[in-house]
């Protein structure tokens, strides 16, 4: 497995980082550098694509190869316990008891995007454990959710016939977040169809200096095209190291993150100052929510920043 963490410590640390335990970016800070091979794939689609038959099939191909894989499947939150929905034990059961697969389930907890606030903490984890290959699963895709291409090297977009329209369906914001197309269930009826419509679509705009995304087939529940599908990972990473697309890429990544910590931290500061919620409830009848707003965040910014008189 990895010569860095046991199962349990990344386990723990995992947890801590998802319950936002203060200890755990000391934890983090401890961990060695990132091998020097690994990488960070991500899967993306509509609900009902197959991703997780799919990334099921790429743990298996990633494993012959010799790699050590860690896999984040971001579900949906429970509205009664808070927790992913689908969980660990339902997932990717194929590699359950293979010690070089470490599987973990995050609950999106209403995160726009698909992805969690912990996800970029927990890849960060799980490279420092020392994994070869880390593969993101997210939620279904909608017009502002492509948060995904932010936390990974590679993404791959996952798209299956027979959901109605699903070009029109994925392709406001999501299509431009591709680095390459998947057609999942590859052997329904409407696959060809589905294949020209991608096509029609991304050229609609002006390709990119690279190029447009290769579009791939596969059949996960057969294994069909799933080598191919690894292969076409792999290749687009070194080209994006050659192209200096990556280093721009982990530039931007940690950019983001910083804004994103630094939006998170005021936000729960201004919560601590000021009872939002309290001064909702309370406001007057004629009362709009923009001037409650305002009088609140008025009232946070009056008690001044900690340490400054």
């Amino acid at each position: 497995m990895t010569d860095r963490l046991s199962r349990r410590e990344l386990g723990l640390l995992l947890r801590a980082i998802d319950d936002d335990d203060p200890r755990a970016q000391e934890m983090l800070r401890q961990l060695p550098s990132p091998r020097d091979h690994a990488r960070v794939y991500g899967f993306t689609g509509m609900p009902g694509a197959g991703k997780s038959t799919l990334v099921d099939g790429v743990i298996g191909e990633l494993r012959s190869l010799g790699w050590t894989v860690a896999v984040l499947a971001v579900d949906p939150t429970s509205p009664f316990s808070g927790g992913a929905i689908l969980g660990d034990r339902v997932r990717m059961v194929t590699h359950a008891q293979d010690d070089g697969v470490f599987i973990r389930s995050l609950a999106t907890r209403g995160a726009l995007g698909g992805l969690t606030m912990s996800t970029g903490r927990c890849i960060e984890a799980l490279l420092g454990a020392g994994y070869d290959r880390v593969l993101v699963e997210t939620v279904g895709v909608g017009q502002d959710e492509v948060d995904v291409v932010k936390a990974v090297d590679v993404n791959a977009v996952v798209c299956v016939p027979g959901l109605g329209d699903s070009v029109q369906a994925i392709k406001a914001g999501v299509l431009e977040i591709a680095d390459l197309l998947v057609v999942n269930k590859a052997d329904r009826e409407g696959a060809d169809r589905l294949h020209k419509e991608l096509t029609a679509s991304l050229h609609l705009g002006d390709p990119p200096a690279w190029g447009y995304p290769d579009i791939l087939r596969t059949v996960a529940t057969e294994f069909e095209g799933v080598g191919k599908l690894v292969s076409a990972l792999e290749a687009w990473f070194d080209f994006e190291g050659r192209a200096h697309l990556l280093e721009e890429r982990r530039r931007q990544r940690f950019h983001d993150r910083v804004l994103t910590t630094f939006e998170a931290a005021v936000l729960t500061e201004m919560h601590r100052r000021v009872d939002v919620h309290g001064m909702a409830c309370s406001a007057a009848p004629k009362s709009s929510p923009e001037e409650v707003a305002r009088q609140a965040v008025e009232m946070a910014l009056c008690e001044g920043l900690p340490g400054v008189e």
